[in-house]
């Protein structure tokens, strides 16, 4: 039997529609909605696995051995199962090196295969940095419909480097009131903030402040809806104070949140994208010990361990830490009132990959796009 599938790199993504914030939104809502019914499979043995991430060493006495030398040195290959419109198996598969930008590369080079579901044939291979970091943006901005409030003026992006970039344009298609802008890079002269700055003044004119701020605490005050993206080491990782954060906030994060004083998010509502993955986070980090093979403190620096702790902890029950797709199908709540404080944990799962991927390869089957390729006309060997 002929196998040909359909091979899209980042000009045919492109032309396919992967950045379009609004059908992306929606996109991930419906996966979230099959989520939360259960109409998935992630990888391991009971089908709840992230991925399978390869870590290097810190150290090793083997010449020439890949070193954990920085931030996001990691390979990752993260199968999935999606049901419903989507009824598609396949991956997403990255190498991420922060020192990538030496380069001039991005830092992580993400690669994303659709399957049959019942052959397991190829039907397409698609170039993903642009497919990953859009539906990133896209998760907190379809979040935000349920949990920010409707008049927000005011949005902080914390990290303003390409996924908070992908947010903005999600989030200026759910919070049409936005006025001011905080951006908080490593510095006020971070050229990450100045680039985001000018893409925010072509792009959004309506847009009457755009502020490049000193400091974290500056980014997270008067703010509306807070957004971070950060991707640092913890050793260079500013903590956040919850009483930075006014009556009435969302506070989004996506990437490096540290906070020590846990308790304090007894006073928020607590909302995470996947409990079942964090979960497994704390007990994979408590595995790995209290410092690493140099010596070093290890810190959890992502919202949605902190929000388990609490709950492993008898400090609150397990209820009090919502899915968001129980918010998406009705059975929880999202923003009850003004005041509530919301923070929420984005930690993505490969089948917003698969999702938005089948939906740019749909959108390039119709349009002509991409270039087909054979695997054979028919197998060597049976």
């Amino acid at each position: 039997m002929k196998i040909d599938f359909l091979y899209l790199n980042e000009e045919d993504m492109i032309k396919s529609g992967v950045l379009d914030a609004k059908r992306c939104i929606e996109t991930m809502r419906d996966t979230l909605s099959l989520f939360g019914k259960k109409d998935f499979l992630l990888g391991g043995p009971k089908g709840d696995e992230h991925g399978l991430q390869m870590n290097f060493p810190k150290k090793s006495d083997i010449e020439n051995f890949p070193l954990d030398d920085g931030p996001d040195r990691r390979f990752m290959a993260m199968p999935a199962y999606l049901g419903g419109r989507f009824h598609i198996a396949g991956q997403k598969y990255y190498g991420s090196n922060s020192h990538n930008n030496a380069f001039n590369l991005p830092r992580s080079i993400l690669m994303v295969t659709l399957s049959d579901v019942d052959t397991g044939a190829p039907k397409a291979i698609m170039s993903a940095n642009l497919l990953s970091a859009m539906r990133t943006g896209a998760m907190p901005a379809m979040a935000a419909t349920y949990l920010a409030n409707k008049d927000s003026e005011v949005l902080s992006l914390i990290g303003p480097g390409v996924i908070n970039k992908c947010a903005l344009m999600c989030y200026m298609e759910v919070l049409p009131n936005i006025k001011t802008i905080k951006l908080r890079g490593s510095s006020s002269k971070s050229k990450t903030a100045l680039d985001m700055k000018q893409f925010i003044m072509e792009k959004y004119p309506n847009v009457k402040d755009i502020i490049i701020c000193d400091s974290l605490k500056e980014a997270c005050e008067d703010a509306d809806v807070v957004s971070e993206a950060m991707s640092v080491s913890p050793e260079n990782l500013e903590e956040f104070k919850l009483e930075w954060f006014k009556k009435g906030a969302t506070v989004f994060s996506m990437g490096s949140f540290l906070y020590r004083k846990y308790d304090d998010f007894t006073n928020t509502k607590m909302v995470v994208d996947n409990y079942g993955m964090y979960e497994k986070y704390l007990s994979n980090f408590i595995a790995r010990g209290p410092v690493d093979e140099l010596g070093n403190k290890r810190e959890w620096v992502i919202m949605g361990i902190h929000f388990v702790h609490l709950v492993k902890s008898g400090v609150v029950t397990r209820d009090k830490v919502i899915n968001i797709c129980d918010i998406v199908n009705g059975t929880s709540k999202g923003r009850e009132n003004k005041d509530e404080i919301v923070m929420c944990s984005i930690g993505g799962m490969p089948l917003e990959d698969l999702s938005w991927g089948y939906d740019c390869y749909q959108k390039a089957l119709e349009l002509g796009i991409g270039t087909k390729l054979n695997l054979w006309n028919e197998p060597y060997m049976k």
